[in-house]
């Protein structure tokens, strides 16, 4: 009807066209722009122990596969990379993280390590200096850090297990970057999401593990 109009009214119709085109293109260039808080396809490197592996669980059910569907499903464009290795130390992810930032290339590093030094009473300050060499090839790479948290069951020393849960915080203060406190927050004082083992939740515990982390990750993704 509007082109019938501009026909019968004697308006040289090309211009006019061209003018609409041109306003609806930019219209939907800025709708696109503004439909999506995060800029471009990012990739999430995952550098974990046991409990990122999905160590004595049926594939796709960890937390971190958890949180690739949840990607999906909030439609943010992000890819995660599982590099998690069962037993990992720190001293492990940090040998191993050069090679993964070279393949990858990944906007964002998650590193959840940390629990078998504990377990293994390893020095909390050779702990932190992994964590801290892991954070500074990763900024060198241009990739940012979410860090991760655990805590040590009270059984390891009451001392140590303080020292190595307040390692994170202090880290995390120092190379400025996020910080989950504690990962199986909610978790671990329940003895029944955990598999026979007492060390490794169980299925039904991993969504929960990622309520956890989830928020400090979509707010990572989301900074530039």
């Amino acid at each position: 009807m509007l082109d019938s109009f501009i026909r019968l009214s004697g308006f040289n119709t090309r211009p006019r066209r061209f003018a609409q085109w041109l306003t609806i293109a930019w219209v939907l260039m800025l709708a696109s722009a503004a439909g999506s808080a995060y800029s471009a396809p990012k990739t999430v490197l995952v550098l974990g122990d046991s409990l990122s592996a999905e160590y004595g669980l049926a594939r796709g059910t960890g937390w971190v596969a958890l949180a690739e569907e949840k990607l999906r499903n909030q439609k943010i464009e992000a890819t995660i990379v599982n590099a998690s290795v069962s037993g990992e130390t720190t001293s492990g992810g940090r040998s191993r993280l050069p090679a993964l930032l070279e393949k990858h290339k990944p906007a964002l590093v998650i590193i959840e390590l940390g629990a078998n030094d504990g377990l293994r009473g390893l020095p909390v300050a050779a702990a932190e200096a992994n964590l801290l060499a892991m954070n500074n090839a990763a900024r060198k790479a241009d990739a940012r850090v979410l860090l991760i948290g655990m805590r040590m069951p009270p059984n390891y020393g009451r001392d140590y297990a303080d020292r190595f849960y307040a390692m994170y915080g202090t880290l995390a203060k120092q190379i400025q970057a996020p910080l989950v406190p504690f990962m199986l927050e909610g978790v671990a004082d329940k003895p029944e999401l955990f598999q026979p083992d007492r060390l490794h939740p169980l299925a039904s515990a991993h969504p929960v593990i990622l309520a956890n982390i989830w928020p400090t990750l979509q707010k990572s993704l989301k900074a530039k």
